[in-house]
């Protein structure tokens, strides 16, 4: 009965393989000169703290659950809960890109150009991410 669970496992996996991936480039970015890309990575590294952050939660609360999750009925509750959180972030993923897009569109200033440009990745990628990840979980 641990399908749903080891389902989460793997989405919390590559959810702190991407947190890692953002706050290396982040790092690098921040290390150039041109406030565009200091702006991004700025921007990289805050949304890969925070992705990591709730990816080691998730690995946590996850894990626990391994020993109550029994039966079929459960493992039910879980997914429904499951898809439930993923549409409700994907839904915040739309808003997170509208806003970079205004930052990104709306400033004069590279700096927070670069920020908006940074929501926008981030925010897309976590747009098809959630979205990916609600469609894989069965009914």
């Amino acid at each position: 009965m641990t399908s749903i669970l080891d389902f989460q496992l793997k989405l919390t996996n590559r959810l702190l393989i991407w947190s890692g991936l953002s706050i290396v480039s982040g790092i690098i970015l921040v290390l150039l000169t041109d406030p565009f890309w200091k702006g991004f990575g700025i921007q990289a590294i805050i949304w890969g703290l925070i992705d990591a952050f709730i990816a080691i939660i998730g690995r946590y609360n996850t894990r626990k659950k391994y020993s109550s999750v029994t039966s079929s009925d459960q493992s039910a509750k879980e997914a429904s809960k499951l898809r439930r959180i993923l549409f409700i972030n994907t839904v915040l993923d739309v808003l997170y890109i509208s806003f970079g897009v205004t930052l990104t569109f709306v400033s004069d200033n590279p700096f927070w150009r670069g920020n908006g440009f940074g929501i926008i990745i981030q925010g897309i990628f976590l747009f098809l991410f959630d979205l990916t990840h609600k469609l894989r979980i069965k009914e």
